[in-house]
């Protein structure tokens, strides 16, 4: 195996992801991620002769994703809305789905000059950090109550030169400011929808960012706790990643206890119900 051309390698690697149905793109992207490539460089050298110790390195990358270590883990860094995160089992992998989230809050208030953001429950820090890069101008603080996940958020920061503030909190229980606009991932996923995931989720994300008490809707039901105290001295929006069977219940939640409050819903890019919005 040692001698081997980075095409040969990608075409092993392929057949052997192929055995477990896993996804054979993988084999392309470990190839470009560990080298630098883009897929022009990638075909340029695709007749070259591999390091042995790059290859040793690359097989080791894809025995670990065969085992069922999600790629991102493995590469130790994702993209999201066009900027690189440091991710590892300590915070949740940023998913396209979110991108649409940040976009749709990022729209809303293109126009603004001034504005104070909170992204409540940050885990890598990939939706504040990404409306920070956008707006350097708004004041965009992130909570989350896992410091773990924080010291990931800080890098990210750092690694993206924002100036994101974070806080660690139990949800709203730190919190002492005002925000014109509150956004959040939160866990959403009910325990009796495990059956239905990826097992690499379930093996290696950590279950306190995808998991919540009373089907799913528990967080839900926190913040609206929250809103309904602020509504009367306080308005704003309110943004919301949402499972694409909750839209009714999530809303119902809002409706209920903010009355007058006015609820959006929104298909993510497959046409799923997967975010709402909240205007209190």
């Amino acid at each position: 195996m040692t001698n081997m051309t980075y095409f040969e390698a990608q075409k092993r690697a392929s057949f052997l992801i192929s055995e477990k149905n896993l996804d054979q793109e993988t084999a392309k992207l470990f190839l470009m991620e560990m080298f630098g490539f883009d897929n022009t460089h990638l075909l340029l050298h695709y007749r070259d002769t591999m390091n042995p110790a790059d290859v040793e390195k690359y097989f080791n990358w894809i025995y670990q994703y065969l085992d069922g270590q999600p790629a991102q883990y493995i590469i130790g860094e994702t993209e999201f809305y066009g900027n690189r995160f440091k991710v590892d089992d300590r915070v949740l992998i940023p998913r396209p789905e979110t991108e649409e989230l940040v976009e749709w809050l990022l729209t809303d208030f293109a126009n603004r000059k001034e504005l104070k953001v909170l992204d409540m429950g940050t885990g890598s820090g990939a939706i504040a950090i990404s409306i920070s890069k956008k707006h350097p101008e708004w004041q965009v603080d992130a909570a989350d109550i896992s410091s773990k996940a924080l010291e990931v958020a800080d890098f990210n920061n750092k690694m993206n030169k924002t100036n994101v503030r974070f806080i660690e909190s139990d949800l709203f229980s730190a919190i002492t400011e005002d925000y014109d606009v509150i956004i959040s991932n939160p866990p959403y996923i009910s325990e009796d929808e495990i059956k239905y995931m990826d097992e690499s989720v379930i093996e290696h994300e950590p279950k306190e960012a995808l998991f919540a008490k009373n089907n799913g809707l528990f967080m839900y039901q926190k913040i609206a706790d929250y809103i309904r105290i602020k509504k009367d001295t306080f308005h704003g929006s309110l943004y919301l990643e949402i499972g694409f069977k909750q839209t009714e219940s999530v809303t119902n939640i809002f409706t209920e206890l903010i009355p007058g409050c006015e609820v959006t819903n929104r298909d993510d890019f497959f046409g799923n119900p997967r975010m709402i919005r909240v205007n209190y």
